[in-house]
């Protein structure tokens, strides 16, 4: 039995884009992951990945922001990068042209970063929601456009409720499932190794 490729034709990686895990990306740090990508240029690429909760309570590392992240109160593996620091990534609702509250510096959309060290009862009031990342994934001047184009990451849409889903686990397979064309069949792979 001959398979045909999948008909997906890659969109452009670009900031506030997801970037979902291509079945053959096996690296243990990207291994069916969703990213948001934050930040991509002739420089390099910068995301962070949605779907890998610790088991670090926030409180454990930042006690000031204890009891103030959306969904739970955990912090996230942004990614391999500075896996020692924290980025916060919150949500300004509104127009994506308004004015930023002290602290907090749009990077796509809706989304931006919060200064950590600011008084939290500061920076949350306009944020509808925040959620806390050990690390980051990066990537130089074109080498994220090269793992697209060979098909290791597909770059898709993705909104508020993909960044702060309340259960992170499954989100790989539900951002695929809910693509057209033959990008959903690849949520439900075979247990055949030889068929996917």
């Amino acid at each position: 039995m001959t398979l045909e490729p999948l008909d997906v034709r890659p969109a452009r990686p670009l900031a506030g884009r997801l970037l979902v895990a291509a079945p053959v990306l096996d690296d243990p740090n990207f291994a069916r992951t969703v990213i948001l990508l934050l930040d991509h240029d002739e420089e390099g690429s910068l995301g962070l990945v949605l779907n890998r909760p610790s088991h670090v309570p926030v409180g454990a590392v930042l006690p000031p922001w204890d009891g103030r992240t959306t969904g739970t109160d955990v912090l996230f593996t942004g990614g391999p990068v500075a896996d020692d620091s924290a980025l916060a990534l919150g949500l300004l609702p509104g127009p994506h042209d308004g004015p930023e509250p002290d602290g907090f510096r749009r990077v796509a959309g809706p989304f931006g970063l919060v200064d950590l060290d600011l008084d939290p009862e500061e920076s949350l009031g306009a944020l509808s929601a925040i959620r806390i990342y050990a690390g980051y994934a990066g990537w130089g001047s074109g080498q994220l456009d090269d793992e697209v184009d060979e098909a290791a990451w597909y770059v898709v849409d993705g909104g508020p409720d993909d960044v702060y889903d309340h259960d992170p686990h499954d989100l790989w397979q539900r951002v695929l499932r809910r693509q057209s064309g033959d990008l959903a069949f690849v949520a439900t792979p075979s247990t055949d190794p030889s068929l996917n």
